[in-house]
């Protein structure tokens, strides 16, 4: 479908999209697990205009989009992990966010947090960003939970309502959270 650098863990392969990740992709969608914190499960026609914005926002930003994930050896996908420019102007934005979603089947293996140190390598290290952002609604423990082992910090001045969830929607509030270079760089990772 579309190649982009390739980012290389000890188990997992950050690649470009492929048409057989449709379905794959399609299915975690689909998941009301997966999509609890996420507004909820998405039809394929949905999913499949998620991979399309995917494809194009790599257009616009070369150096870092959002890669397909999969387990080395057997080509497994996983679900996805990378580095964005928020298509909404209410703050944090302008930013890069770093962000994950993962097939259920795949949690609590640390792959997550694999992935998105790679991410901040990548960003920081290749790409030279200063600063990533991640967010998410307060009951997301898992990705909060991820986000701390990466060495991000909360910040709980920079709390949000997400311009794109409706005012009367309980995942409308955003918790903050960032990391620097400088602190990535002292991080033991």
């Amino acid at each position: 479908m579309f190649r982009r650098t390739e980012l290389l863990t000890p188990r997992l392969r950050l690649r470009g999209w492929r048409e057989e990740d449709l379905v794959p992709f399609a299915r975690l969608n689909a998941d009301p697990e997966v999509m609890a914190h996420l507004g909820g499960p998405l039809a394929r026609q949905e999913s499949d205009m998620i991979i399309g914005r995917f494809l194009e926002k790599w257009l616009e930003e070369p150096a870092f989009g959002w890669w397909a994930l999969e387990v080395r050896g057997d080509g497994g996908f996983i679900g996805f992990v990378g580095l964005n420019r928020p298509d909404f102007t209410a703050p944090p934005a302008p930013c890069v966010e770093i962000g994950w979603r993962l097939a259920r089947d795949a949690w609590g293996q640390g792959y997550a947090t694999e992935a998105a140190r790679a991410c901040l390598d990548h960003g920081f290290g290749t790409v030279g960003l200063d600063e990533i952002l991640s967010f998410t609604v307060p009951s997301n423990t898992r990705s909060r939970a991820v986000m701390e082992r990466i060495g991000m910090q909360r910040d709980a001045a920079g709390d949000f309502d997400h311009p794109l969830v409706k005012k009367e929607n309980p995942l409308r509030r955003h918790l903050l959270y960032r990391i620097r270079r400088d602190d990535w760089q002292g991080a033991d990772g």
